[in-house]
C-alpha cells in the first residue's frame, strides 16, 4: 500500500507545483519576455532594413556627378538664402537695365506648404518642399523688363513670377511691382 501511495503523491505534488509554480511564471513573466524579444527582433529587422535602404540611397548619391548633383543644389537648395537671392536678382537687374527700389519677403500662405512646386500632393501627405514670396518694385523700360524676366527663366534657382503690375508713364520709363515665390528644401 505505501508503494501506491507514494507515486499517488508525487502525482499531486508535481501537479500541485505545475499550478501553482510554473505555469504562472511560463504564461506570466516568460510569454512577456518573449513577446518582448520579438518586439525588439522586429525593431532590429526594420533598422536593418534601414540602414541596407540608406547605403543604398548613399550609393546612389555617390553615383551622381558632382557638377549635376551642384546644379540639383542650387536649383533647389536646402535653405532660403534670402541675402543671396536678392543680390542675385540686383546683379540680374542691373544687367537687365532695371533698377530694383524696394525687395520685400513675405511668408507664403499655408495652403501652399501642403504642395509641391508642381502641385501635386507628396506621398505621405506632407511637402518636402517650402516656398517664400518676394515682393519686388523696379523701374525701367519695357525691353528691361523682357531681359529680367528672361533672366529669371534662365536662372539655375527655381523661381516663379506670380505676378506683375505695371504702372504706366509718357517717358517709357515704367514702374513694376513684381511677387516672385522662391522654393527650397526644409
Amino acid at each position: 500500500m505505501n508503494s501506491r501511495i507514494l507515486p499517488i503523491f508525487a502525482l499531486l505534488v508535481s501537479i500541485g507545483i505545475f499550478f501553482a509554480y510554473i505555469r504562472p511564471t511560463w504564461s506570466g513573466s516568460i510569454a512577456t519576455a518573449r513577446a518582448a524579444i520579438a518586439s525588439d527582433n522586429q525593431a532590429l529587422a526594420a533598422a536593418s532594413e534601414y540602414a541596407a535602404q540608406q547605403n543604398e540611397l548613399i550609393s546612389a548619391r555617390n553615383a551622381i556627378d558632382p557638377t549635376n548633383l551642384a546644379r540639383i543644389t542650387m536649383f533647389l537648395p536646402d535653405s532660403v538664402d534670402n541675402v543671396g537671392l536678392i543680390l542675385n536678382l540686383n546683379a540680374l537687374a542691373a544687367r537687365s537695365g532695371l533698377s530694383l527700389s524696394n525687395v520685400d519677403v513675405i511668408a507664403s500662405s499655408a495652403s501652399t506648404r501642403g504642395t509641391s512646386a508642381v502641385g501635386a500632393l507628396s506621398v505621405s501627405g506632407v511637402s518636402p518642399i517650402n516656398s517664400v514670396d518676394l515682393s519686388l518694385s523696379a523701374i525701367g523700360s519695357y525691353a528691361a523688363l523682357q531681359a529680367f524676366l528672361v533672366g529669371i527663366e534662365k536662372s539655375e534657382r527655381l523661381l516663379d513670377v506670380r505676378d506683375i503690375v505695371v504702372k504706366g508713364s509718357d517717358t517709357g520709363v515704367y514702374t513694376y511691382q513684381m511677387l516672385l515665390r522662391l522654393y527650397w528644401l526644409h
